[in-house]
Parts: structure tokens; sequence; C-alpha cells
């Protein structure tokens, strides 16, 4: 019975996806985590495998085809004993027509002269599909199919879900197709044919959305829309800390190492977190998760959009841990090489434009994160002492973006501080 291979969810936020290329072709034989394809998601480009063994009989969506929606068959798999020949003649997948599984390409209508074998059947009645070499692994080594959950396409039992299986065997988990989307904000405000039409006498330059940008636009939206943002600023004086990595620099010098602002940010954010952990948490919706470690996200800028890799236990790594961490996720955040669990989680964010000569700002809050520190950049400033001795200091400004369902004013007013203590007694954060 041959097998529609169906294009994955491979985020949690992917939707649609580009097949941007095959890695194998019709006639090859593939084996169960095997790279067939690779996919580009709306955050990277990511391989795709095998689940089942088999022989690749048709693709039916060409490389390079942007927007193919999740669920969407892209290929068919032929078993054993099978050939072409079999494709559009009945022996597609049955599941594919069961009413909670998703809109799939269809292959040619099935003959009535033709019914499918009769498959085994749960307690409660259900069919039970599985692919011929499942049901002959099963039946050596006394399985019963009715007590297996399948990892295939519609939950179809594969190879793999009978041979991890033991006589009394234990549920495999759920496809990944099955990971929830987030839904869209409701559209506000003039249609896109209302706007075009406002500018028919003027020249401009179409710019269709990618599947980041989508993204983007709608977990931002949801963002300003559902999260209530108050907002907390502080100066910093950064002599000192601009003074001790300059040292820190020369000393590491012979081992390639260079320290920037930004890996003190990251280190004095991490340490604020356990010094005030009320503030290390995420809003789950009916409940605040109050995280033990301190994993925090850094916005990376790269062409079309942005991804927040996360630095996990950030308070326990050194300096030179955390800046080569975060120079290797930025080069491969802009290659957009990251696997999903490189830029999910996290429960605060720092979101840096000081290079770019901005002075403040106030940054988005990026759910669940209780919050996100937005920094300027250092400028030599007057500045009065607390002996009322006027000098100059370089002053960096920053405005930290608060969930209040997460944290409480008070609550944020200590961390920040934290933050504050940390960064302007930079030697503290090695103690």
């Amino acid at each position: 019975m041959p097998t529609e291979i169906l294009m994955p969810a491979l985020s949690p936020t992917m939707e649609e996806g580009t097949l941007a290329k095959w890695l194998v072709k019709e006639g090859d034989t593939v084996a169960s985590g095997d790279i067939m394809a690779e996919i580009e998601t709306d955050k990277a480009t990511m391989e795709f495998e095998a689940v089942d063994e088999g022989v690749i009989g048709k693709i039916l969506v060409a490389e390079g085809t942007a927007g193919v929606a999740v669920n969407t068959a892209i290929a068919v798999l032929l078993e054993d004993g099978e050939n072409a020949d079999d494709i559009g003649s009945g022996a597609a997948d049955p599941a594919a027509s069961a009413p909670a599984a998703a809109p799939v390409a269809e292959t040619a209508p099935v003959p009535a002269a033709s019914p499918a074998p009769a498959a085994p059947a749960k307690a409660d009645g259900a069919r039970v599909f599985a692919s011929p070499l499942a049901r002959r692994i099963a039946a050596d080594k006394g399985l019963d199919l009715a007590t297996l959950t399948g990892s295939g396409p519609h939950g179809r039992i594969v190879k793999a879900d009978v041979e991890n299986a033991t006589t009394a065997p234990k549920a495999s988990a759920a496809p990944a197709a099955s990971a929830p989307t987030p839904t869209a904000a409701p559209a506000t405000g003039a249609s896109a044919d209302m706007v075009a039409k406002m500018y028919t006498d003027r020249d401009y330059t179409e710019v269709p959305l990618d599947g980041m940008r989508k993204t983007i636009a709608a977990r931002l939206t949801e963002a300003k829309q559902t999260i209530p943002h108050f907002y907390l600023r502080r100066d910093i004086k950064l002599d000192a800390l601009l003074k001790f990595r300059s040292q820190l620099n020369k000393q590491l010098e012979g081992k390639g190492v260079k320290l920037s602002v930004n890996d003190f940010i990251i280190k004095a954010c991490a340490l604020a977190l356990q010094e005030v952990p009320e503030a290390n948490a995420v809003w789950a919706g009916d409940r605040v998760l109050q995280l033990t470690p301190s994993d925090v996200a850094v916005a990376v800028a790269i062409e079309g959009g942005l991804f927040t890799p996360v630095l996990k236990d950030a308070h326990l790594k050194s300096l030179s841990a955390l800046s080569a961490e975060m120079k290797d996720l930025a080069t491969r955040a802009r290659d957009r090489k990251l696997a999903p669990h490189e830029y999910q989680g996290g429960s605060f964010a720092i979101s840096n434009l000081g290079m770019f000569g901005i002075d403040n700002f106030d940054a988005v809050i990026n759910p669940p994160h209780g919050g996100i520190l937005a920094v300027g950049g250092g400028k030599k400033q007057p500045v009065v002492g607390e002996d009322g001795e006027l000098s100059v200091a370089t002053v960096m400004s920053v405005t930290m973006s608060v969930d209040h369902r997460v944290i409480d004013g008070a609550v944020g007013a200590n961390f920040l501080k934290a933050i504050v203590d940390n960064l302007e007694n930079p030697i503290m954060m090695l103690a």
C-alpha cells in the first residue's frame, strides 16, 4: 500500500514551508532516519528524515516550491512488492480520508472494484492502519497492532513503531505535525486592497511576506494586543566595566578571546535572574512558571527578520564561554541553521541596538517571556556625583519592558537594579 509522505511541521510556528531541495530521487531506496530533503521553515532550513523504509515511487512537489502547507503530500513511498503502477490504483493510505486529518493532495480516485485489504480493529472499533512491513514485524514479535500508536502519516504504524515496542508496548510520541501553531491576530485597519487603491497613481514594489515575516507579524501583534506591558528605565555608568573589559581582553588575547559589552550584559541579566527569582518567570496562559536556571535569549538581526537564540544556564557559564556560545549562535542564526530548541524557551530577552547609534528604545516582549531589556549605546555625558561634583562618564540607557501578569512593579524594579549593580560593579560577576 503506497504511503504518502507529508510536509512536516518542523517548528511549532510552521504552517507552510519551502521544499528547498530533494536529496533523493524517484527510485531511490530509503530507510528510517535517512535525510530525504531540506525544508525552509518560518525560521530556518532544516533536514527532513524518513520515518519508514521503502522506495521513492513518485515526487509530488518539485524542489524550490514555496508555500507548501503542512500535511500536504510531497512524495509517495513504496513498500516491498509494490511498484510505481500501484500509485493511484487504490493503494493510497485510507487514513488520509479520516475527518480529523488535515487536507492533503489526493492521488487518483479509488476504483470501487479494488477495495483496500481489511485492517485490524482497535477495541473501540476503529481501524488500525499500518505498513505491510510493520504488520510482518508485529506478527513475528507477537504484538497486537491495535495496542500501538503510530508515528507515521495520519497515525499510520510504521516499522520504527513496531521495532521499538515490546510485548507490553508503550505508546509512541505523537506526530510532530500535531504541534500547535499560533493563531494569527485578527486583521485591523484597512484591507490590503484598500491600501493598494490609495497608491494606484504611485510607483511601488510589492514585497510578498515570507514565512518568517508572517510569523514575526503575528507574534508581535499578539504580544502588543494581549500582553500588558509596562516600562522601567535606568541609566548605567559604564566606565568601570569598560576598564575591566579592557584588562580582561588583554589577558585573554593569547587565547583568541575578545569579550564584548553585550557578553557582560548577558551575564549581568543571568545573575540578576538568580538574585530576584520572582522575575525568572514566564506566562503560561492560566499560570506562571518560575524557572530555576537562567536561560537568557538574545535578539540577533538577520536578513528579513530576527532570531532570539537562547543561552541556557547562563548564570553558570564564564564570560568567555558565553562569548564563544553567543558568537556561534549568532553566526548560525544569520545562516538560518539554528535548530528549534536553540531559539525556543528562555524567560528573559535582551535586544541591543547600541551599535546602531540608538540611545534608547522600547522593545516588544517575546511571549511567553516575562520581560525584555532594550539596550542603547554608551555615550559620554556630564553626571553629578554623590558628593555633588560634576564629572564626565560613559552612560548607557536601558529600558526594561515587563509583562505585568508575570512581574509586578516592585519586583521589576528590584530586578533592574540587580542588573545595574552587576554592570556598574563588574568584578562582582566573577565572584
